[in-house]
């Protein structure tokens, strides 16, 4: 974001690192937050949609192993279907977050906050952006 406002907005990166490491901090800890939330919620609702399929897939897999019992067999089905509702939690937490952050920065910078300071909008529409996100990501979904 720093370089959107560097280029576009004229703010001189010498005399703004400080506003910039500072700001981009503080938004990078509020969207990694947004993004922890979200992945949170959407693995429990991901791993009850994969469940049968994930069952039939790794089941098809174990039908030859005589030796397994059922208990080990459920246990691995378990750890694929974790395995499989948390890499599509994460992918999709990751595109969401990240979309939402950037149209809002966007919005902000341009057309909120277009009439005041180039420091300010930066402040305002970055931390506005990821303040929102991490928002978002608390209620319940």
């Amino acid at each position: 974001m720093p370089r959107l406002f560097w280029r576009i907005h004229m703010m001189d990166p010498l005399s703004s690192a400080a506003i910039f490491a500072l700001v981009t901090g503080i938004a990078t800890y509020l969207v990694a937050f947004a993004y922890m939330n979200t992945k949170f919620v959407l693995k429990h609702k991901v791993a009850q949609k994969v469940e049968d399929a994930v069952t039939r897939e790794v089941m098809r897999k174990l039908a030859d192993d005589k030796k397994m019992g059922k208990k080990e067999k459920d246990e691995r089905v378990l750890w694929k279907k974790n395995e499989v509702a948390e890499a599509e939690a994460t992918t999709f937490s990751l595109f969401y977050n990240n979309a939402l952050f950037l149209m809002l920065v966007v919005v902000g910078s341009f057309l909120v906050f277009r009439s005041i300071a180039p420091a300010y909008n930066y402040v305002f529409s970055t931390l506005g952006a990821a303040g929102v996100i991490a928002l978002f990501s608390t209620s319940s979904q």
